[in-house]
């Protein structure tokens, strides 16, 4: 409907413009938005007010001039000029009895737009370090990721669904080290396990899996290991030195090969479980790009070329450093070290650049609130490297707290000390867990009440929105057990008597369905989506409550079904793109 308005402003101002009425280069940008308040009508543009100012005259004056040259049309019953000089637009019976016929007529494709028909965004979420489980911190970034997905894709832009695997560098080294340490606790070796080490009962199943597969290969005595290891912390030491004293300890007594043995079985294990955690969550990806394949392409080093060529790298201590102050950074950034390894940050420039050559469109990361960072940080390389800063997108997640018997969940991911992605959702379902994560902007910190989250009472706003869509199906059941059949066609001839006040309610409700999905998947706001489907289902339970819709009247009848059917519908369509279940019965 807005495109419909949008068309009918401008084929108005053609005509002004033909005539002489308004100058002959005027080309304003104008927005056409749903009002607030149905006595405004059901859209409002603010055309006058755009023009206003450059043609130097009253912005009601120009609404006026522009109303009586807007063209007719059988979407709009009329269109008023208020306020300032907004113009609002009623939309007409048509129109609302239309929106039921192509729900019912497009199904699952309501409110889509085909794919292609926007520019394609290649979407990195999650992307957390395979050093342990996903825990309810990475179960927002999935959730929020996985529904702008689709939301995106119901907008019309192709998709690519990326994770990025950490699987290079010092942190996978000590997830290395602390697996081999607690192998060696299993073969009977007392050792002591370094503070800044990977705790958990998970570090211990894999060295269960890793001693499984290579029984006492991989065992060394005590001394071995700790003789003339540098101080720990406890001991007065520092415990980066140890721990970086350790890795290169298990690499001597392993050899390399059974170095990287260990190394592979930890990581293999840990990308298997996240990658079967978020399937069973709904979240699948169409690749899971690797982090050493960057070094083994040669992509870190022509990143680094192009940087060098355009005079963007200096020598400082030993190290190489990017110029990033320059291009818009708080601080300039290593990208090789003293020792000649290349930095993370170094990794980050080429996967930027192979991200960008792998899609034409935008680039969008989804990063946890405490990565802002790296938003400058990556501008910055996306200039340096004479790239379009522009066709990076970011989104900050904010953290997620749980609340258990209004108490706050305390955790601690180093200690081991978390509740993961997968004892929530054993704990809530997957419904639950898909639906509160996204029922708050993403750029707000989210309050999980799991106690309201289990609930099966009206303020559970997802038991709340599924009973209604379960409402609309045990209707269709209670027609066919009185041995009546619902008959579109003439439910579709008889909408005009839909007339009652929820009946008129909802017809608007549906209307905006579609408008919706643009303007959320814009806005990177998939719980808009969640909003509008608690609005809906509050609409259809306060017209479930007051109306019979089995009726004797044939024509009435069947009209409220084709309703309540589209109501369905739409429930059922937004609800999948934002990953939650549509029951049938509960």
């Amino acid at each position: 409907m807005r495109a419909h308005i949008t068309e009918m402003v401008h084929q108005a101002l053609g005509y002004l413009k033909r005539d002489g009425e308004l100058p002959s280069d005027l080309d304003p940008v104008l927005t056409v938005e749903h009002t607030r308040d149905p006595a405004h009508g059901d859209y409002a543009c603010n055309i006058a007010m755009v023009l206003a100012r450059p043609l130097k005259r009253k912005p009601r004056e120009l609404a006026e001039l522009i109303v009586r040259r807007l063209p007719e049309s059988r979407r709009v019953a009329r269109v008023e000029v208020a306020g300032p000089g907004f113009l609002n637009f009623h939309a007409s019976p048509h129109h609302l009895r239309m929106v039921v016929r192509e729900i019912l007529d497009e199904g699952q494709r309501f409110g889509q737009q085909p794919v292609g028909s926007r520019p394609p965004v290649l979407l990195e979420y999650v992307s957390a370090n395979p050093t342990g489980p996903l825990h309810v911190g990475h179960g927002r970034g999935a959730a929020y990721g996985a529904s702008l997905a689709s939301l995106l894709e119901a907008a019309g832009h192709p998709v690519q669904r990326e994770y990025y695997v950490n699987d290079f560098g010092r942190q996978m080294d000590i997830l290395a080290v602390s697996v081999w340490l607690r192998y060696l606790e299993l073969c009977g070796e007392t050792v002591r396990f370094p503070d800044n080490g990977y705790r958990g009962e998970y570090i211990i199943e894999i060295a269960r899996a890793v001693r499984a597969r290579h029984g006492d290969d991989m065992r060394h005595g005590r001394v071995a290991v700790e003789e003339d290891l540098p101080a720990d912390g406890e001991h007065g030491g520092d415990q980066e030195q140890h721990i970086d004293a350790l890795i290169d300890r298990a690499r001597q007594l392993l050899g390399e090969q059974g170095y990287q043995a260990c190394f592979a079985a930890a990581l293999d294990i840990m990308v298997e479980d996240i990658r079967t955690d978020l399937a069973e969550f709904g979240v699948e990806f169409d690749r899971w790009f690797s982090e050493r394949q960057l070094t083994e392409s040669g992509r870190i080093e022509a990143a680094l070329k192009r940087l060098d060529s355009a005079g963007w790298l200096y020598r400082k201590d030993g190290a190489l450093w990017f110029k990033a102050t320059e291009l818009g950074d708080d601080k300039d950034r290593v990208v090789v070290r003293e020792n000649g390894r290349s930095t993370y940050f170094a990794s980050d420039l080429a996967y930027l650049l192979d991200k960008l050559d792998r899609c034409s469109g935008t680039s969008l990361y989804i990063f946890g609130a405490d990565h802002h960072g790296y938003v400058p940080r990556l501008k910055a390389a996306a200039r340096g490297l004479g790239e379009d800063p522009d066709r990076l997108d970011f989104q900050l997640v904010q953290f997620a707290v749980l609340y258990r018997g209004g108490e706050k969940v305390q955790m601690s991911t180093r200690s081991g000390q978390f509740i993961t992605l997968r004892e929530l959702r054993e704990e809530v379902g997957n419904d639950a867990a898909r639906y509160f994560y996204v029922m708050r902007s993403h750029e707000q910190h989210l309050d999980f009440d799991l106690d309201l989250a289990k609930s099966r009472a009206n303020e559970n706003p997802v038991y709340y929105i599924q009973y209604a869509h379960a409402r609309i199906h045990s209707v269709f059941r209670q027609l066919e057990e009185r041995g009546l059949r619902h008959n579109q066609a003439i439910g579709e001839a008889a909408l005009g008597l839909l007339e009652s006040e929820h009946e008129q309610s909802l017809l608007r409700e549906l209307a905006r369905y579609p408008e919706l999905i643009e303007s959320a998947a814009d806005a990177r706001a998939p719980h808009r989506i969640a909003h509008y489907l608690h609005s809906l289902a509050a609409q259809f339970h306060a017209y479930y409550n007051a109306s019979v819709f089995l009726v004797d009247d044939d024509d009435l009848r069947n009209a409220r079904l084709n309703l309540v059917g589209a109501v369905g519908q739409v429930l059922a369509n937004g609800l999948t793109l934002i990953g939650v279940g549509a029951p049938e019965k509960m």
